[in-house]
């Protein structure tokens, strides 16, 4: 049996370091928190352009990063041994950027907003994942039952769309919405033929 490394060896890493990362961050040094928040309206005039990734290696609580890194888990790694390992780290950037512009467009004329979070990213290999594996399941204890990956996407986005009104937090809510299109997005331009299987299924 072939090692989580072997089968996926980008969402391995990637996991790795999004948990090391934040866990640095929320317990040891607070200052590298504010360090890789993203700050649209300070972005170009300070030239804080690292921020785009390390702001999406960087987590705002333990809560947040543990939904965050349970999601990875259940829908990253099949995805990358489903699409390889090239083509799943250009999602992810795709998904990280994508995310980032759609906040920086938002939220380019205030000055006190900031934000952090891998939500964009993540959101763009939860969509992806679905396209591809559309009859899949997860489940999430203590349910005892499975629950549909679009469905469970669904209920994702639609928090986030609920949570970005109230801002909670520094948590990148508007992330969310970018990161989904993109996902779905970045599967039209490379594997078309896939999301028309998808919406086939769907829609049959």
């Amino acid at each position: 049996m072939q090692s989580a490394y072997a089968q996926a060896p980008a969402s391995t890493v990637l996991l790795a370091i999004i948990v090391v990362v934040s866990l640095a961050g929320l317990m040891r040094w607070p200052a590298l928190i504010e360090r890789s928040l993203f700050r649209p309206y300070w972005f170009i005039p300070r030239r804080q352009y690292a921020t785009l990734v390390t702001s999406g290696f960087m987590h705002a609580d333990l809560a947040h990063l543990l939904f965050n890194g349970f999601t990875f888990w259940a829908f990253a790694f099949g995805l990358e041994h489903a699409i390889g390992t090239p083509r799943f780290v250009a999602l992810y950037a795709f998904g990280l950027l994508v995310s980032d512009a759609g906040t920086w467009l938002s939220h380019r004329n205030d000055p006190n907003y900031a934000t952090l979070g891998a939500s964009g990213a993540i959101l763009a290999v939860l969509f992806a994942s679905i396209v591809y594996m559309p009859s899949g399941a997860i489940y999430i204890l203590p349910l005892p039952v499975p629950i549909p990956k679009p469905l469970f996407a669904l209920g994702y986005l639609a928090y986030s769309l609920y949570a970005a009104r109230r801002r909670r937090g520094r948590v990148n809510h508007d992330a969310h919405f970018a990161g989904a299109l993109a996902g779905i997005a970045f599967v039209a331009l490379t594997d078309a033929p896939a999301l028309a299987r998808a919406v086939h299924y769907v829609f049959a």
